[in-house]
């Protein structure tokens, strides 16, 4: 049977409305139905206005619009994406319930028309700003058609949410999960017939916060407000600056006194990022002084040498509904365990993302960057990638969090080790590099990353930036380090923490427990431990055949 037009459906709807002689049966079942299965709570409904209104709610599942509709006791009518009209048996049914299609991602102009021709017959129609189901995390960014709804109508706006229907459907299985609503107090906004993009994105700005307090008020996961940044460096500094741009209310915690008094004074941090002030949002304090449990994110900006001291001091301190980013990149000493693994087994965080990719934080703050976001968590990885984004940066979001920091530390030796060898050619320190990288990738694979990974932002574009960037530390380090200076002399006569440094070394214990031959990596440890000259290291470089893994057994 051919699919019926989908202007079908917007005249059926304009004219006639629900079907009585399907919807009242239906909704006489379904009604207890729900209330009873679901152990739906409805709370605020003497909100709803009788005549025409819009109901502006969240959107997680399916069952939002038979929930919203258990909350009047008179029709509503809701948009549903296009592709279910395909059927005609459905596509009949829904628009007898009251549904009409929509063009999801795109400008609907029929769409619009329909909702402001049923507000204009005093009817009520649900909106989901979001524009799609958000079924897990917080809230996502609304989109301006609810503002112009609201204006071109002049109907007041139901602020509702919805929590626990996306736990309902499994596969085809429905399940007994109990869900809640709640509606706030009505919103009215003058009536405008041609509404520009922009005052229609202001209304929408005003009537998502209401959703956003009914969500909250029931238990929903809050969006990120505020946030702590631990450790006040080039990194730190700047990680305040783009939370900062991106709306967040910021506390950067130093570890002294008295430069937190001269971050205060200066309202700059002169010694590690000059010429940039910090934004009015940034609140400089110390560490201890951070009231950590009352923030929604924190930022680890510290050397992976520092995290076993910094998370002794904030650890205790912190709440279980914050969330902390890791912008370390290395191994945690002693035992060299990755930092996102350190920090989970000692924080009571609700979520884990580490930082990766190019973003030197001068560069970062002037033009942008390129970052990788890496977490298990599906909640905070969209949070953050929106988050960031709304700071100027461009963001790559991944569950590969093993792939992500190991590729980050194999960036680090490889850059050490390309500076190491370059006054000896570039032939031999593009041949250092490349064996190193292929080692840690190889160690990667073994620990469950994904090679692509390496062949991403995280891997090669942040070997790349580190190689060429003015002031990367791992590569003045190696220039140090290929002249024969000691490894404690060189990381003394740094302004700044090479990571590179303490991270090769520990790279050793890693491959041995692995099983992997790693002979350029594990040599250039044994440089910096002062077993071996670059001398004999770099004649390893030249005889090194392809790393290959080594069973225990042998």
């Amino acid at each position: 049977m051919a699919s019926r037009p989908l202007e079908l459906y917007h005249e059926r709807t304009r004219r006639r409305g629900v079907n009585p002689l399907v919807y009242w049966p239906v909704r006489w079942v379904l009604k207890p139905a729900i209330l009873l299965y679901f152990r739906l709570r409805r709370l605020g409904t003497e909100h709803v206005p009788k005549g025409g209104v819009i109901l502006a709610s969240n959107h997680r599942s399916f069952l939002d619009p038979f929930a919203l509709g258990c909350c009047i006791g008179r029709p509503i009518y809701f948009v549903a994406k296009r592709e279910l009209f395909r059927k005609p048996l459905i596509g009949w049914f829904l628009n007898c319930m009251g549904a009409f299609p929509i063009r999801r991602g795109a400008s609907d102009v029929e769409s619009m028309e329909t909702a402001l021709a049923l507000l204009r017959q005093e009817q009520a129609v649900v909106i989901f700003p979001e524009g799609t189901r958000i079924r897990t995390g917080s809230l996502a960014r609304p989109r301006r058609g609810v503002g112009r709804l609201a204006l071109q109508s002049g109907k007041p706006v139901v602020p509702v949410a919805v929590t626990g229907s996306e736990h309902a459907r499994r596969g085809w299985r429905i399940k007994p999960v109990k869900v809640h609503l709640r509606c706030g107090p009505a919103l009215t906004f003058p009536r405008v017939d041609d509404p520009s993009p922009f005052l229609a994105g202001e209304v929408t700005e005003r009537i998502w916060p209401c959703v956003g307090l009914q969500w909250e008020w029931l238990g929903g996961l809050p969006p990120l407000r505020t946030a702590a940044v631990v450790g006040a460096g080039s990194m730190g500094t700047a990680a305040a600056a783009v939370l900062a741009r991106a709306g967040l209310e910021v506390q950067l915690g130093c570890r002294t006194g008295a430069q937190a008094e001269a971050l205060r004074a200066d309202r700059e941090n002169t010694r590690y990022l000059p010429g940039f002030p910090l934004e009015s949002r940034v609140d400089v304090k110390t560490v201890p002084e951070i009231e950590l449990a009352g923030v929604d994110l924190v930022v680890l900006a510290v050397p992976c040498a520092s995290l076993p001291a910094a998370i002794g001091e904030i650890g205790a301190r912190m709440g279980d509904r914050s969330a902390v980013l890791v912008a370390s990149k290395g191994l945690v000493p002693p035992l060299g365990t990755t930092p996102a693994a350190y920090v989970s087994e000692r924080v009571p965080a609700r979520a884990i993302a580490t930082l990766a990719g190019p973003a030197h934080a001068r560069e970062a703050i002037m033009y942008g960057a390129s970052v990788v976001v890496a977490t298990r968590d599906e909640d905070l990885r969209r949070q953050l990638r929106d988050l960031l984004e709304a700071g100027g940066l461009t963001v790559e979001a991944t569950d590969d969090v093993t792939g992500t920091e190991l590729a980050a530390c194999a960036k680090n030796a490889a850059a050490l080790a390309t500076a190491a060898a370059a006054p000896r050619g570039a032939n031999l320190a593009g041949a250092a590099a490349g064996r190193i990288f292929a080692e840690i990738h190889e160690l990667a694979v073994a620990s469950g990353g994904r090679s692509e990974t390496f062949a991403g932002l995280a891997g090669a574009g942040d070997l790349v930036a580190t190689a060429i960037a003015e002031g990367s530390r791992n590569r003045r380090a190696g220039e140090m380090v290929g002249a024969g200076v000691p490894a404690g002399q060189v990381e003394a006569s740094l302004d700044q923490t090479a990571e590179s440094l303490a991270t090769v070394p520990l790279l050793a214990s890693a491959f041995e427990r692995e099983g992997i031959h790693a002979p350029v990596t594990t040599g250039l440890g044994r440089v910096l431990d002062g077993d071996a000259s670059p001398e004999q290291w770099l004649e390893s470089v030249r005889s090194a055949s392809p790393s290959r893994r080594r069973t225990h057994a042998a």
